[in-house]
């Protein structure tokens, strides 16, 4: 008996130089913090279409601002020569001159600040209208979503083209700048709206939104502080894409000619006016068409640089 209770265990333990400690779990306090925009905007400037995009972007925005650093000729100010009419290039006119003897050049200039002006109202009227019936129909489903997305269908199934020549065709008297952004932007909300309301379907399953409610936090609270923030990064990469087509859209109805009215410099106007001289005078049309198509190419590139990077599954295929 007192051989059982005189006997110790032995305990072996292994060199430390064998098995070295390893702190499992320890955290890294020198790794920089990471969320969803921290890693898009990691893996964006890894690209350099997003710097391409970006560059060209912010010149297009200097140019819309500030046109008479680009240009020393204000044609808002000065009159057409008609002597000068369809001219070449010359010294002081890079472009050469238009049917009435405008400046190209100056015209593409100042022309730049009216296209850019539609395509953020228009994407702000769209965003405005698209969030407020995708979140409100998302969210709270029920007959709110169902009334919601019937009235989304309705103007859905009218292409917003179509329409806005209707609306400018009405209002022939009263074009503008307001006016054409407000007859585009009223008819293109219902893509942001779709977008929207399919991403906060899938959020507000989420566990935090559970236990907010379970804590008894309003609904309302709940959708603009948990849900749409973490619901909106589609929304933002379809209006880069949608200010393209905002852009298009303005000037696809200048030259139909039931856009702006022929007193506003825009794109559009001269692309109209400039085709009737295509076979004998084609750099009248070439050059804005070309701004144009840089203008909108670089909204497209900087868009789907924008969609890739928000997605998680994207960057985790490159």
């Amino acid at each position: 008996m007192s051989n059982n209770t005189s006997r110790s265990t032995r305990h072996f333990v292994a060199p430390l130089e064998e098995t070295p400690l390893v702190a499992i779990d320890a955290v890294k306090v020198d790794e920089k913090p990471s969320n969803l925009w921290i890693d898009a905007w990691r893996d964006a400037r890894r690209r350099p279409i997003f710097w391409i995009s970006g560059v060209l972007i912010l010149l297009i925005i200097a140019v819309a601002l500030l046109p008479s650093l680009f240009s020393p000729i204000n044609p808002l100010t000065e009159e057409c020569v008609l002597s000068n009419s369809n001219g070449d290039p010359t010294a002081g006119h890079l472009l050469g001159f238009t049917k009435q003897g405008c400046d190209v050049y100056a015209r593409i200039i100042y022309g730049t600040s009216t296209s850019i002006s539609v395509g953020l109202i228009v994407i702000l009227l769209t965003t405005v209208l698209g969030v407020a019936f995708g979140a409100f129909g998302g969210f709270f489903g029920g007959w709110v979503d169902a009334t919601l997305s019937r009235l989304g269908d309705i103007f859905f199934s009218i292409p917003y083209i179509l329409a806005a020549v209707v609306i400018m065709s009405v209002l022939s008297q009263y074009r503008s700048i307001w006016t054409i952004s407000l007859a585009i932007g009223l008819f293109a909300w219902p893509s942001t709206a779709r977008v929207l309301r399919a991403e906060i379907l899938r959020v507000k399953q989420a566990d935090y939104i559970t236990a907010s409610e379970a804590l008894g936090v309003s609904r309302m609270k709940i959708l603009f502080q948990h849900v749409l923030p973490n619901s909106i990064a589609p929304v933002i990469a379809i209006t880069t894409i949608s200010l393209a087509g905002a852009i298009v859209a303005e000037a696809t109805l200048s030259f139909l000619g039931v856009g702006l009215g022929g007193s506003i410099m825009s794109w559009g106007n001269d692309i109209n006016q400039a085709q009737r001289d295509i076979r004998v005078h084609p750099q009248t049309l070439i050059w804005p068409s070309l701004a144009l198509s840089i203008t909108v190419f670089s909204f497209i590139l900087l868009g789907e640089v924008v969609r890739d990077a928000l997605d998680p599954k994207a960057r985790a295929l490159r």
